[in-house]
């Protein structure tokens, strides 16, 4: 069906576009371009990214975008304010994915890039409690592990605890 795919949440989230996404809907990505939605675009599915505006200040045009699914993966994380931006999706389909919150690890922060932040690392409830009060309606849910294949006490609790959580939602 698909080339191999170097990660194992990339197949996770193609196989979810796949199923949730028609070829022929137009997809605004937010977030730059990337290994991800290049490899959506490569098969085949419209994909346009957002340019990198910082869209917890930035977020007002992106309803005026003419697209028909928003996609958002591994990216409301890294937003202060990721409701304003829900609220103001074009579109009547949303697929997300986001890393959870673990119990055994502190939240992602790189120290040389501020844009590389994690602000939030959802609890499900908390992530789906944000899109519906944003107007849309969940109508799938899914969580996978993301293991390491290292040694360790905390490689094997990645193992066995959900790291990724996508939802996908609809809105009349």
């Amino acid at each position: 069906m698909y080339k191999v795919i170097p990660k194992k949440r990339y197949q996770h989230t193609l196989e979810l576009v796949d199923k949730f996404i028609s070829k022929d809907e137009k997809i605004l990505d937010l977030g730059v371009e990337n290994p991800l939605s290049n490899l959506i675009r490569e098969n085949g599915f419209q994909v346009i990214n957002t340019k990198g505006e910082d869209l917890d200040d930035e977020f007002e045009h992106l309803n005026s975008v003419d697209a028909d699914v928003i996609t958002a993966f591994e990216i409301l994380e890294h937003f202060l304010n990721p409701y304003s931006i829900l609220k103001n999706l074009p579109g009547k389909k949303l697929l997300i994915t986001v890393p959870l919150q673990l119990w055994f690890a502190k939240p992602y922060r790189n120290m040389n890039d501020i844009r590389d932040w994690h602000y939030h690392e959802f609890v499900d409830w908390q992530l789906d409690r944000l899109i519906e009060k944003a107007g849309w309606e969940i109508k799938f849910r899914k969580k996978w592990t993301h293991p390491s294949g290292k040694i360790g006490i905390r490689p094997l609790l990645r193992r066995i605890t959900p790291r990724y959580y996508a939802v996908y939602a609809e809105r009349n």
